[in-house]
C-alpha cells in the first residue's frame, strides 16, 4: 500500500536503477507517516561511510505526542545490504548519477523507501517526455470517442 509517490522524480530524472530500503523511525515519526504527514519532493539520498542517508524528507511533528518532538527534516538511515551501499557507492561516483526517493509504503508493518539511481534529464528530454505524454493523452480520448 502506497503511502506517498514523488511523481516529479520520473520527470526530471531518467530513473535506472530501484531499490528497496527500510528506514530507521521513531514511534511518532511513523504516526504521523500513517495520518500522510510526510513529504518527499526533494528528498534524495547520500552515501557516507558506509551507510546510506535520506535528506530533505519533512515528516511533520504528530500533534498527540507530549514529549520530545525530533526535527522534521533531520537525515534518516536507510538499512541497505553492505553490497548493495558498495555496489551503489560505485554507480553514484559515475558521472551524472544520484540517488532519489520514489516513493514510501508500508511492506506488511514496516515502512519502506524506494530509492532509484537516475540520471539528470537535460531541458530537450523533458520537452520530448512532455510531448509523448500528450500524444499518449490523445490518442487514448481517440480512442475513447470510437468505442463509445
Amino acid at each position: 500500500m502506497s503511502i506517498v509517490q514523488n511523481r516529479k522524480a520520473y520527470f526530471n530524472y531518467e530513473i535506472l536503477e530501484k531499490f528497496e530500503a527500510g528506514i530507521v523511525l521513531r514511534g511518532n515519526e511513523v504516526k504521523s507517516i500513517r495520518n500522510g504527514h510526510v513529504q518527499i519532493g526533494d528528498a534524495f539520498v547520500t552515501l557516507k561511510e558506509g551507510e546510506a542517508w535520506i535528506h530533505n524528507m519533512t515528516i511533520q511533528p504528530y500533534d498527540k505526542t507530549s514529549h520530545y518532538q525530533p526535527d522534521p527534516t533531520r537525515m534518516r538511515k536507510l538499512l541497505i545490504r553492505k553490497d548493495q551501499i558498495r555496489r551503489l557507492i560505485g554507480k553514484v561516483q559515475e558521472k551524472g548519477l544520484t540517488l532519489i526517493v520514489l516513493s514510501l509504503y508500508y511492506k506488511q508493518a514496516l515502512v519502506k523507501c524506494e530509492i532509484g539511481l537516475g540520471k539528470g534529464k537535460k531541458n530537450f528530454d523533458k520537452r520530448d517526455s512532455l510531448k509523448k505524454k500528450t500524444l499518449d493523452r490523445e490518442a487514448a480520448r481517440g480512442f475513447k470517442g470510437i468505442v463509445s
